[in-house]
């Protein structure tokens, strides 16, 4: 026990006849003093063991060494004993003995900086004890276990047993190495062994607990916004992971995962970004961190996400020719977009009134449009969701008029003056609504429109050619016409009617002479009648003119004194004579008054006769050019 109370732990390499095992426990004391340093080096300060066990046997002394952070003034060191203040040291160094079994925690403090995290240190008065690292051990350290007898004792039959279960390595020896422990490492440790001291004797250490500290939490993924993203959108994922604040220093690598398979990594970068996710972005996403040799690696929790399309809106139609409107084999071309939506993106075209789509394209053209292709078009857009809809555009496809003629009703174009005729216009070709027109002589009848023309008792004015217009039209820039045939239209005067003015003003003057004549007869014979029976005859007045077409003045001359009547003329004229005005004559017998016995009045016998001569100054030369004959009529009227 002596050779360990100077502090010193002796090199197993050093001695004679050192063993393989024993040139390996060097190699992982080694590796426990670089972590120790290691360790000091990362945190502001660390307290560190030389040598790195625990326990040692009683008497044994460990060098305790406080170290600050590089920056750190040098100045004393403050130690403290189970969590209470021990002692000051100018030196960052102290040597620590016991002789009596035990543990103690141990902590240092330098100016300015904090209080170091405790180390156990352990004194064992056995003949067999397992010693283990007494700095914490972290996920990915090397973990090495010593099975020693006191005084270095030869050992034979190592074994290592941990919680009950036997871990002896292969070959067996006096260590047991785990290059690199994970989480499950950890246990209750113990060893046994054939000691030879004096006597072979068989012993059993105590158990040691062995803590495994995470280097790093497990990692957790986490994301910049919905697990379920629209098509288009960002996708920003996370890696999450807290080191040890034991190696804060730990340099990291991260991996990131979809469907099992590596998308990114291994990669300093703890984020995973995707710019514009699509549908095929869509799985189950994980992480995983590990150290820069890989010894630790741990994976997170998978997250599934799911990438949604953007939903179609604001579906529009646009239409050429604008606003629909086209004449009959005109190109027709329509044409749909949406302002939102994301994927394949499907489309169909609808006609109100027809139950299959008419086309599945962004594009339906018509090359030659014809009357058939009218009506309220619209299209339908879907990305595998709820279809959305255009407003609907009215498409008129107009034919121009065409074959424009005129058809006669009730007789032929050829009329006599007074009949009535009904022209009728008609068109073979032309999209309602049709506008007539009509022209006479080249000149259009205002006050006629559609397309019948009725013309009532017609007169030679109405004579020449008639034509119709019709029209229809697309817009009212673009309007057509198109005009029918002429037809020729003639009005002759109605000979039946001349005939019989003629034969009865022939009748009238034949009648009045005949009158006129009986008329004077009858009064002669009176007269002499009435002389016979005792006045004696009288001679008749002396003849008078009788044409009344003579202008013998306002009135004639009357009839000698002692004659028993007279026969009186006046010339009705009404101012100067016009073309069509009438010259009435007026003959009026009046009975004289005679001493003789009273008789009756010729004047109440008889009725004046009036001489009527038409049309006035057209008679003669000028009525037989224009084909008409000279009309005269007589008329008895009572005189008042």
């Amino acid at each position: 026990m002596g050779s360990y109370a100077k502090g010193r732990w002796p090199s197993v390499s050093s001695r004679p006849g050192e063993s393989e095992p024993a040139g390996m426990a060097r190699s992982a004391a080694l590796l426990l003093w670089a972590q120790a340093f290691g360790l000091t080096a990362a945190q502001p300060v660390q307290l560190a063991l030389d040598p790195p066990w625990s326990p040692v046997f009683t008497g044994e002394t460990v060098t305790l060494t406080c170290r600050p952070p590089p920056a750190a003034p040098r100045g004393p060191t403050a130690w403290f004993l189970d969590g209470s203040f021990w002692r000051q040291t100018e030196s960052d160094r102290l040597a620590v003995s016991r002789n009596q079994p035990g543990s103690q925690s141990y902590q240092c403090r330098r100016d300015g900086s904090a209080l170091s995290r405790p180390v156990t240190l352990g004194f064992a008065y056995a003949w067999l004890v397992l010693q283990a690292p007494a700095l914490p051990l972290l996920e990915g350290d090397a973990l090495l276990l010593r099975c020693r007898g006191w005084r270095d004792g030869r050992l034979r039959h190592v074994r290592f047993w941990r919680d009950g279960a036997d871990v002896s390595p292969r070959p067996a020896g006096a260590e047991l190495l785990l290059p690199s422990v994970q989480r499950g490492d950890g246990g209750r440790y113990r060893c046994t062994a054939t000691i030879q001291h004096l006597l072979e004797r068989n012993e059993e250490s105590e158990e040691v607990s062995v803590s495994v500290q995470e280097l790093f939490s497990t990692p957790a993924l986490s994301l910049g916004g919905s697990a379920e993203p629209l098509e288009g959108s960002t996708l920003a994922l996370s890696c999450v992971t807290h080191l040890n604040p034991l190696r804060p220093n730990t340099v990291l690598q991260h991996l990131f995962y979809r469907d099992g398979a590596i998308l990114a990594g291994p990669e300093g970068s703890p984020e995973y970004r995707l710019p514009a996710v699509g549908l095929a972005d869509s799985g189950v996403y994980s992480c995983e961190v590990q150290t820069d040799t890989a010894s630790v690696r741990k994976h997170s929790a998978p997250i599934a996400i799911v990438v949604r399309r953007v939903p179609v809106s604001g579906v529009a139609l646009e239409v050429q020719p604008r606003g629909g409107q086209l004449v009959q084999g005109e190109c027709l071309v329509l044409s749909c977009s949406v302002a939102a939506g994301t994927g394949p993106i499907s489309f169909s075209w609808h006609r109100e009134g027809s139950a299959q789509a008419l086309a599945r394209s962004p594009r339906y053209e018509i090359a030659a449009a014809q009357p058939g292709d009218s009506g309220r078009y619209h299209c339908s857009a879907s990305n595998g969701l709820a279809p959305a809809r255009s407003p609907g555009v009215q498409v008129t496809v107009v034919v121009p008029v065409a074959g424009a003629t005129i058809a006669v009703e009730g007789t032929e174009p050829a009329l006599t003056a007074g009949e009535s005729l009904n022209l009728s216009c008609s068109v073979q070709a032309g999209t309602a609504p049709v506008a007539f027109a009509w022209l006479h002589n080249g000149h259009q009848l205002p006050a006629a429109s559609g397309p019948l023309l009725a013309l009532e008792a017609v007169r030679p004015a109405h004579a020449g050619t008639y034509q119709c217009v019709a029209s229809n039209q697309l817009n009212p820039q673009r309007v057509f016409r198109v005009r029918s045939q002429l037809l020729a239209l003639s009005v002759t005067a109605r000979p039946d009617a001349a005939v019989a003015a003629g034969v009865s003003v022939s009748l009238l003057v034949l009648l009045a002479a005949t009158a006129a004549l009986g008329w004077h007869l009858r009064r002669r014979r009176r007269a002499e009648a009435a002389g016979a029976r005792g006045r004696g005859r009288r001679p008749l007045s002396p003849s008078l003119p009788r044409d009344p077409a003579a202008h013998p003045g306002p009135s004639a001359p009357p009839s000698p004194a002692g004659e028993d009547s007279a026969v009186l003329y006046s010339n009705v004229r009404p101012g100067a004579l016009a073309a069509e005005d009438v010259l009435y004559s007026t003959i009026t017998i009046k009975q004289r008054d005679t001493d003789g016995p009273a008789g009756p009045s010729l004047a109440q016998q008889e009725s004046p006769i009036t001489y009527m001569v038409l049309p006035g100054a057209r008679r003669g030369a000028a009525a037989t050019q224009h084909g008409r004959l000279p009309s005269d009529s007589y008329e008895n009227v009572p005189l008042p």
